[in-house]
């Protein structure tokens, strides 16, 4: 598709459409034409005639009235397909439906009445027909306590507030919005990947993610404390990484920042960053003019240090030995310096300003099994 091609988006101020019509105009499309519920009536005609493309992700879910699902599912559909044959355009229509359409309800049934206008007027024009059925959607910019579990739990936990966790066992499938979005571009590019267990339906390309209710209150929950533990999730988790993404959005705009706690005395301050068990911990080490820190050895921890400002001196002694090895470094100059184990070593700040050290450990300290042995270099 071409970055000047007219593309319509209808729902484009909803979760998805936000996310969509974002992605396009970040990867360069300049006529993204956006029309939702607030958008003149008079512009859909235009928009219909001018599209070379149509993501119709616009519908109804939670009502008031269940007439007003056949009205903003079924209803705005056909007028939507009716406008586009009356332009005489041909172009592909997406559009998004939902598991639910298998199910005898009337969410269900709107949105599969939906979808067999969209068969038809494929039949009807040979303009194609793209529909996905979409389990839950995750991620930023999904209204809470409205109809996605995953907001209402990120919005509440983050605040501090209770969430209801009705049968924990219940399991549910998630899908990201961000490959939710891939897959649809893809479709725009003429990629879409059909679903061989449901002739004429699209698949999304991405992951769908099986997970309890329970096990989704406990990583949200876990996401909040690590605040205090300073823990990292598992981001080779999909899963667990894309939940940790949305989470975030949620904050509160008051609460993005969290303080740390530094351990300080006249030397300066020692403060653990983050932490987790298989990558060590990260820390930030403060060192006042003149100050000496450190004079140990390991058996098995090993660190790397990082000066960011200041200039110091880092200095080995292999135990056992008495030849010193120096290691100058600066904050003008990046450079990681490796402490091996079984080395003895410190650091000196050999300037008149405060030295700032970036210091990663491979293991997280533990005062049960610390591997510290103090020894002059």
């Amino acid at each position: 598709m071409e970055k000047d091609a007219p593309i319509l988006v209808t729902g484009a101020e909803g979760f998805i459409g936000r996310n969509l019509t974002a992605t396009l105009k970040a990867q360069g499309y300049t006529r993204v034409l956006c029309f939702d519920v607030d958008t003149p009536k008079e512009r859909l005609p235009v928009y219909a005639g001018q599209a070379r493309f149509v993501f119709h992700l616009a519908g109804i879910n939670r009502p008031q009235d269940p007439r007003e699902f056949y009205e903003g599912n079924r209803g705005f559909t056909e007028q939507v397909l009716y406008l586009l044959r009356e332009a005489g355009n041909r172009c592909p229509v997406l559009v998004t439906s939902s598991v639910q359409a298998e199910q005898d309800n009337d969410y269900g049934k709107s949105k599969r009445e939906a979808e067999e206008l969209v068969f038809s007027h494929e039949r009807e024009t040979g303009a194609p027909a793209l529909v996905y059925r979409l389990p839950g959607v995750f991620g930023k910019w999904c209204r809470p306590s409205y109809n996605s579990v995953v907001a209402t739990f990120c919005h509440n936990i983050a605040r501090g507030l209770p969430i209801q966790v009705r049968d924990a066992a219940y399991s549910l499938p998630l899908v990201y919005i961000d490959d939710v979005v891939e897959s649809f571009l893809q479709a725009m590019d003429g990629r879409a990947v059909r679903d061989r267990g449901q002739p004429g339906y699209c698949r999304l390309t991405g992951e769908v993610y099986e997970v309890t209710l329970g096990r989704l209150a406990e990583l949200l929950q876990g996401f909040r404390s690590s605040r205090e533990t300073l823990t990292v999730p598992d981001m080779g988790s999909g899963l667990e990484r894309k939940l940790y993404a949305t989470y975030l959005s949620y904050l509160p705009e008051e609460g993005f920042a969290y303080p740390l706690t530094m351990h300080t005395d006249e030397r300066g301050s020692f403060t653990e960053f983050l932490r987790t068990p298989e990558r060590g911990q990260v820390s930030v080490n403060i060192a006042k003019p003149g100050i000496v820190k450190g004079n140990h050895w390991h058996h098995t921890k090993n660190e790397k240090f990082l000066v960011v400002k200041g200039q110091a001196v880092i200095r080995f002694r292999r135990v056992g030995t008495d030849r010193v090895i120096e290691y100058p470094v600066s904050g003008e100059k990046l450079e990681v310096v490796d402490i091996p184990a079984g080395y003895t070593h410190h650091i000196e700040n050999v300037a008149d300003t405060e030295l700032v050290t970036v210091m990663w450990a491979n293991e997280p300290f533990d005062p049960d099994r610390p591997d510290t042995f103090f020894e002059k270099v």
